[in-house]
């Protein structure tokens, strides 16, 4: 008792019937534990640390009688192993790790007038299990002569039974045992699901098993632009199914799903698309599986979205923003391959930043609709990779659901001499372009907060005159006098102060790394 034992003692004498080692640090029963004590009848070694034991550990013991293995962290047996123990009559496992019962565990114990299981990990087991027990069989062909056969004790109680129809079999077999086997506690409970959690085996009625069957009320829905939609889908199924949505074979983030039982064979799964947009619109599938298959059901959604004309060309109209709701939003770096969007929501909008998500779209400039990309809470970054070149783009980033502010929209336009971006290991380069200022930093991209959309730039085009370069008259709608062909550090397109009823004129190109603040420093934004 309580000694520092770390394997079983090689040198105990051959005659010795009885060994308990209790309270020590065994941690394994090796193959032949027991070889040189054949005449071993009872064997305890209960409250040790014992995790594995040896299919061939029992070997050699044919009087063993009793073995009590009690608080041991025992996850699995190897049944198979008491092959060589037939006069076996007690067998102790209670409060061990044991999760699995298989079909075949009781049939090498033919003698057995006492079986503990209690107090393990058991949730789902076969009546089978019990059926191919020999104690068992006997009574059933002797029932006129049940006094002649030995009783059998058995334990099962406090496991965290799993009430669904994969123990239908066991519930009823714990309903109908009787002698000679004797139950120590005959009132089983449930621990789950919720439903039947703390229920007697014999106050529930189990059915049969079900492969999952999907449905919906309306597969085919138009919505308008703006609101907050759910998709929900219905779940018939026996276990409870596991539920997944998928848009364009894609799996759907799961902070959006929410699946909950609405009665003991029927879950409903809903889908919240926030904010819907043109971009949203498409097949969205709802699919559940459970061990016996899986079906699914297909959702159409048409996003029907007008644009207002006091919305930016490519945006769908939003819910009204809410005070508070805005967010600065800055290039945090350049790549290769794309840019860095990071944003900060204001002190009201993230008041709850553990439940704050982002609405950020993406696209080319002159798109009529926009990627859509929900972000989750906790997430204030995002890259945007995978540019064409010489393309305009427009991204924005807004709180939940509302339209994006001023400030909350970059517009940028990737160069078009990629061999040159190439030979400086850069494909974008960034000017911010705020109404009547360029900033002169290397050309090939242009960048442009919403500060200047809709209206400087809408004004740009009617009050600054069209100049002409290398003697070339342009014409109305030239590309050269758009914001994609401006070269970096020249004035050509650009309002004029008088024109644009300004008091403050721009800057020298010279002054320009004097003048402009530090938060549009080019540097900044690398």
């Amino acid at each position: 008792m309580s000694a520092l034992l770390r394997q079983i003692p090689a040198n105990i004498p051959q005659d010795i019937r009885k060994i308990r080692i209790e309270n020590s640090h065994l941690t394994e029963l090796p193959r032949g534990s027991f070889e040189n004590v054949s005449a071993l009848e009872y064997l305890w070694l209960n409250f040790n640390n014992i995790t594995v034991m040896h299919i061939k550990s029992l070997e050699y013991l044919p009087a063993l009688q009793e073995l009590r293995l009690q608080g041991n962290k025992l996850s699995s047996v190897p049944w198979t192993a008491f092959q060589d123990t037939p006069t076996l009559k007690i067998l102790d496992l209670k409060h061990n790790r044991l999760d699995v019962l298989p079909e075949h565990a009781l049939r090498y114990l033919p003698n057995l007038t006492y079986l503990d299981l209690s107090s393990n990990q058991l949730t789902i087991i076969s009546r089978d299990v019990f059926y191919n027990w020999p104690v068992y069989q006997r009574s059933q062909r002797t029932e006129g002569q049940i006094e002649a056969i030995s009783n059998a004790v058995l334990a099962l109680h406090d496991n965290p039974w799993i009430c669904d129809c994969r123990l239908r079999g066991f519930v009823q077999f714990i309903k109908s045992v009787g002698p000679p086997i004797i139950l120590m506690n005959s009132y089983l409970t449930c621990s789950s699901p919720k439903f039947r959690t703390g229920k007697f085996f014999h106050e529930v009625e189990l059915n049969s098993c079900m492969k999952p069957l999907t449905s919906a009320l309306d597969t085919n829905l138009t919505v308008p632009a703006g609101l907050n939609i759910t998709l929900t889908c219905f779940v018939q199924a026996s276990p409870s199914p596991a539920v997944w949505w998928t848009y364009a074979l894609k799996l759907l983030r799961a902070f959006n799903v929410t699946t909950e039982p609405i009665s003991e064979e029927t879950v409903r799964s809903e889908l919240l698309i926030p904010a819907a947009r043109p971009a949203d619109a498409g097949n969205y599938t709802c699919t559940a599986a459970n061990f016996l298959g899986n079906t699914s059901v297909a959702i159409n959604l048409r996003v029907v979205a007008p644009w207002a004309s006091t919305t930016p060309r490519g945006w769908a109209p939003m819910a009204p923003a809410e005070p508070g709701a805005h967010v600065e939003v800055r290039i945090a770096k350049q790549t290769v391959y794309g840019i860095t969007l990071e944003w900060f929501a204001a002190a009201a909008a993230a008041a709850e930043p553990g439940e704050t998500w982002y609405t950020l779209l993406v696209g080319r400039y002159d798109a009529a609709q926009k990627d859509t990309i929900y972000i989750g809470p906790g997430v204030n970054t995002y890259s945007v990779t995978d540019l064409l070149p010489a393309t305009k783009y427009e991204v924005c980033v807004a709180v939940r659901n509302q339209a994006p502010r001023k400030g909350q929209c970059v517009v940028f336009v990737t160069g078009s001499d990629v061999s040159q971006m190439e030979q400086r290991e850069k494909l974008i380069h960034i000017v911010v372009i705020v109404c009547a200022m360029v900033l002169a930093v290397p050309a090939g991209m242009y960048a442009c907060t919403a500060e200047a959309l809709p209206g400087c730039l809408a004004r740009c085009p009617r009050a600054c005159p069209r100049r002409r370069r290398g003697g070339q008259a342009q014409a109305a709608g030239s590309k050269e006098s758009t914001l994609d062909s401006i070269p970096a550090g020249s004035e050509d397109g650009l309002c004029r102060p008088d024109d644009i009823h300004s008091t403050r004129r721009p800057p020298a190109r010279e002054e320009l790394g004097k003048t402009r603040p530090p938060h549009r420093n080019s540097a900044d934004l690398y």
